[in-house]
């Protein structure tokens, strides 16, 4: 069985979804199908085809964040001794002198990686240069752009 690790706040996004498709799309999609049933032929019955591969996907997404969340090793940072090292969980504020950039990432599992939301996985070349170093520490990185360096900053367990 495969580990899936993730955060406090990963768990309960997936549960929520979890309990969306169980208690709202579920029973909406099963009354469509009976809608669509009224309707009588079901060989050429469009609506009917449509909710019966909506009930797929639902069914299928069900089943999917049920057995990671069976497997799920939910990490709080916040409970672990660790010394303002960056840890799974961790957020971490990086300074890039190069281009004078700074940037905030969350190191997270990578069912949760979202670069948009400053999420990074924690097996990402940058995720795996940052874990076990400290407030001061620089990293380099190699990227499909190159080499870059990041000094890290700040190193918060929300």
């Amino acid at each position: 069985m495969t580990r899936v690790l993730l955060t406090v706040g990963g768990a309960e996004k997936l549960q929520r979804e979890l309990t969306r498709l169980k208690k709202v799309d579920r029973p909406r999609t099963i009354a469509a199908l009976a809608e669509a049933r009224s309707h009588g032929d079901l060989s050429e019955n469009a609506e009917y085809d449509a909710a019966k591969d909506q009930q797929g996907f639902i069914e299928g997404r069900i089943a999917e964040l049920e057995n990671q969340l069976s497997q799920a090793e939910i990490i709080d940072p916040k409970k672990l001794n660790v010394d303002g090292k960056v840890v799974f969980g961790a957020h971490v504020d990086l300074y890039e002198a190069e281009i004078d950039l700074h940037v905030t990432y969350q190191i997270v599992g990578e069912l949760e990686a979202d670069l948009d939301h400053g999420q990074i996985s924690l097996t990402s070349p940058i995720g795996r240069a940052l874990i076990g170093k400290k407030v001061g520490d620089e990293v380099e990185v190699m990227t499909p752009g190159g080499v870059r360096g990041y000094e890290i900053l700040e190193v918060r367990y929300k």
